[in-house]
């Protein structure tokens, strides 16, 4: 799965190079978010400062700020269409050297229960979920690098935290207890879905194979065959739902809770008006930035799911190449 691709002299200009410019725009939009956040805080400052006196701001002042919004905005969304057309290409021809490798092997793969599935559907699978998945973790580690300063320093005008006094760089410990607390949470409830994918894949891959015998061999796909492999099909499912079902209440309650963690952090900062609109803009922003960034893994849970079950099929597929290789290989010759 990995080492077709970037350990291939073939794919070397998409693989290495494609990464390194997805991760130099990535910075960069998150460069640009940092200046999004510096915006905020002084937008809001002027609006509290209109709001607050008469006659404070004039109108050109205003726009000058809705102009600097909207320089910032139209660099961030090109660069954005510009990356996500671009990682579309690099993660085709990730599946492209998956399939070239497979279907190298395909003699020794054909016997393989639901061959042809794992070549065309697990490899697209796989392609689109790293896709998803590795981008958004790229973005959540740089995403941390830039905003975790600007919090740890915003964090020095939190004077202290309810039920527990001051702390220093508050908000910094509160995104990380959160984020934590909320992956901690999900990983217990949810360990039993990678098993459960996996197994719902393998009921999927023979009920669609004796369906596809049935299309050339009559006696295939008889009703009293095809109804039993739908019923593991059906059965699988409804076992997925249940787990789902708890785990959705946990994830989902956790990620409406999780809003009002910043405003109970900064509740006493805000009764006691020591911080500006402006200020609290950038507090909040940043702390969310950087909470999403902890949160990868509780965001990510039901994709990281789907991945760990088309990674274990396709590792099986490479397993079969590794033993086929090692029982194709000629006898050492005597010393």
């Amino acid at each position: 799965m990995f080492k077709c691709f970037f350990l291939s002299r073939r794919w070397w200009p998409w693989s290495l190079l494609g990464a390194a410019l997805i991760l130099y725009t990535t910075w960069y939009r998150v460069s640009l978010d940092v200046q999004v956040n510096e915006w905020f805080g002084s937008f809001y400052d002027l609006v509290q400062k209109a709001l607050g006196e008469k006659g404070s701001v004039t109108l050109p002042e205003f726009w000058t700020q809705l102009a600097t919004f909207l320089r910032i905005a139209m660099l961030y969304v090109t660069i954005a269409v510009f990356i996500e057309f671009f990682t579309k290409h690099f993660i085709f021809r990730w599946r492209t050297a998956m399939n070239d490798y497979y279907m190298s092997h395909w003699d020794t793969l054909r016997t393989i229960e639901g061959a042809a599935q794992r070549v065309q559907e697990d490899t697209m699978r796989f392609a689109r979920i790293m896709e998803g998945l590795g981008v958004e973790f790229m973005r959540s580690m740089m995403t941390l690098g830039a905003f975790l300063p600007i919090l740890w320093t915003l964090s020095e005008k939190v004077t202290e935290l309810p039920w527990i006094g001051p702390v220093s760089h508050s908000m910094v410990w509160v995104a990380i207890v959160s984020a934590l607390f909320g992956t901690v949470l999900l990983a217990v409830v949810g360990f039993k879905l990678p098993g459960l994918e996996f197994q719902n894949q393998r009921v999927e891959a023979a009920y669609r194979k004796e369906l596809v015998l049935g299309e050339d061999d009559p006696t295939r796909a008889q009703p009293p065959e095809a109804k039993r492999l739908f019923a593991d099909v059906r059965r699988n499912y409804f076992r997925l739902f249940f787990h789902y079902l708890y785990f959705d209440v946990a994830k989902w309650s956790y990620l409406q809770f999780s809003v009002l963690i910043p405003l109970i952090a900064l509740a006493p900062t805000v009764v006691a008006g020591v911080i500006t609109l402006g200020v609290l803009q950038q507090i909040t922003r940043a702390f969310d930035r950087v909470e999403a960034a902890f949160q990868y893994l509780v965001l990510s849970w039901g994709t990281i799911v789907e991945l760990i079950s088309v990674y274990k099929r396709l590792r099986a597929f490479e397993h079969q190449i590794a033993e086929h290789a090692k029982t194709a290989l000629p006898p050492a010759e005597p010393a």
